[in-house]
């Protein structure tokens, strides 16, 4: 545990791969390297200092090809936060910042064994996410 919050859980909420036909598959074989990932973070209040979040991973192709697969990982972290944090900006930085720093290399593995086992073997994330960098920008 941080001084600032524990996780108590997590858990994938949702794993989703789409690949309609063997055409698309071969297709994307082919392109699977243009594909983008994307990153989207909810959470919400549950009682006694809790928070769920919520953390979506998209891997998709973002070119409007008319073959295309489709990944999607949902993963929850289930946070109690210390009685100390008063703040709304403190909490931000918890969820946004902090706490995907320390679920994001389980969500990735999650991730890529997901595109590994739907047959896409040679994937490989190049960069880390850099939430600090992110939750930054958000402000600038």
């Amino acid at each position: 545990m941080t001084e600032n919050y524990k996780i108590l859980a997590k858990f994938i909420k949702d794993l989703s791969s789409e690949t309609p036909n063997t055409e698309t598959y071969l297709f994307v074989k082919d392109n699977i390297a243009k594909y983008q990932l994307g990153i989207d973070i909810t959470s919400k209040a549950l009682k006694n200092q809790m928070v769920e979040i919520n953390t979506k991973l998209k891997f998709e192709d973002k070119e409007g090809n008319e073959k295309k697969s489709y990944f999607e990982i949902i993963y929850a972290t289930i946070i109690k936060v210390n009685d100390r944090i008063k703040e709304k900006k403190e909490l931000e930085k918890i969820i946004l910042c902090d706490v995907q720093i320390e679920i994001y290399s389980d969500l990735e593995k999650s991730l890529l064994d997901l595109l590994h086992n739907s047959g896409y073997p040679g994937i490989k994330f190049e960069k880390k996410v850099d939430f600090e960098k992110l939750y930054n920008q958000r402000f600038n």
